[in-house]
């Protein structure tokens, strides 16, 4: 399938799930790119999507950096890959570690929401 064929098939797919399941915000890791600009620039094109699907249902988007994932997650901001996963794995109590790498990445991005919405809420009490 090509690039753009696969961009609508994201949207299509994205936008019947935000339908569905009417989620109150939208979660997401900003884009951190140090090496390879093809894969950043088709990244990039996909988040855009996903966004822009979002925005459409003025569904309020959170975006969190690397850093602020891993220190939510490990309490260590240069916590490497394996440490995220296992630490979600725990949290979440899970048998193991999800499958692929980017189900473990979106629990990952969805704990640090929790964490940080939760400090949030509590200014207000």
């Amino acid at each position: 399938m090509d690039f753009n064929s696969r961009l609508l098939e994201i949207y299509n797919d994205l936008c019947y799930i935000l339908d569905r399941f009417k989620p109150d915000f939208l979660a997401i890791e900003r884009l951190y790119f140090t090496s390879n600009q093809k894969t950043a620039i088709d990244v990039a094109q996909a988040r855009g999507i996903v966004l822009l699907a979002a925005r459409q249902r003025e569904i309020p988007i959170f975006e969190y950096t690397p850093l602020q994932v891993k220190q939510s997650v490990t309490g260590y901001g240069k916590a490497v890959k394996k440490q995220v996963q296992e630490m979600t794995t725990r949290i979440l109590k899970l048998p193991s570690i999800p499958k692929p790498d980017d189900t473990a990445d979106a629990l990952a991005i969805a704990i640090c929401h929790a964490h940080s919405y939760n400090s949030q809420l509590s200014n207000y009490r």
